[in-house]
């Protein structure tokens, strides 16, 4: 039985993901932690009558409670600072924050690489996205041009999103020879992200979508992954939870577990 503790478990990601940890045999639910639900019943918060927890502010708390994994959906800011505490306190760490800043992922892949436990930290759990991210990696040795619509619900802080920047960084390491960090940006053609055009949609009634469009001469291909429901995370945040203790130091990206 894997012990598990979730943070930012009052959102909406947060819940979903209570939920699907309760639903699994081999796994136990021994904590939840956000600040701003402290004290209420997670139960209710999550709409599942298994969930017999009450909600608390301090990271604190997994720790005594014995949380083996700690699962992060919070913002950029407390996401490395959970992290962090993890890694201190010997819990796995998945994080599906995106948003942490480059010098904080150096030095979270500093203290990874001391601990005695594990951190992946992966820009989207869903299986669909993941292979859409590898498959626009194996079509940029094909095709030299693409450009990459990512569209969101308008309630996501970061944009570009955190899958978008993995998508861009994947293509440009398969061509090996794309700029680092993100270039100048034009309000009509997006963000330069490696050399790859981004584009950010923000509108209510979205979850997750993103296009990655390739154009070569009399021809196009698009791979499009689309998630209608939170619920398409859940089998890869499930994957991640089961299989963290066997990856050290640092991973960013779940594509990086499969055999892709």
């Amino acid at each position: 039985m894997i012990k598990v503790s979730v943070v930012g478990a009052g959102g909406r990601m947060g819940r979903e993901v209570c939920r699907a940890v309760l639903a699994e045999h081999d796994l136990e639910l021994v904590a939840a932690i956000d600040p701003g639900f402290s004290g209420r019943s997670l139960g209710e918060l999550a709409g599942d009558p298994r969930a017999r927890l009450m909600v608390q502010s301090d990271l604190g708390a997994m720790a005594a409670a014995g949380a083996q994994v700690m699962v992060d959906f919070t913002q950029p800011a407390s996401a490395y600072v959970d992290a962090l505490f993890a890694l201190e306190h010997s819990i796995h760490a998945v994080v599906g924050t995106t948003g942490i800043s480059p010098g904080e992922l150096e030095e979270l892949e500093r203290r990874a690489a001391d601990a005695s436990s594990n951190l992946l930290i992966a820009p989207n759990f869903a299986m669909g996205a993941v292979l859409m991210m590898v498959f626009a990696r194996q079509a940029a040795r094909y095709f030299p041009d693409c450009e990459i619509i990512e569209l969101h619900h308008d309630r996501k802080l970061d944009a570009p999103s955190g899958t978008s920047l993995r998508t861009a960084e994947m293509i440009a390491e398969s061509r090996k020879g794309g700029s680092s960090g993100a270039g100048e940006q034009s309000s009509s053609r997006g963000l330069d992200v490696q050399g790859i055009r981004v584009h950010s949609v923000r509108l209510p009634g979205l979850i997750a979508h993103q296009e990655v469009v390739f154009g070569s001469a009399g021809q196009a291909l698009t791979i499009r992954h689309d998630s209608y429901d939170r619920s398409s995370f859940m089998p890869g945040v499930i994957y991640a939870v089961r299989n963290v203790g066997a990856h050290a130091g640092m991973t960013v990206g779940l594509e990086k577990w499969l055999s892709l």
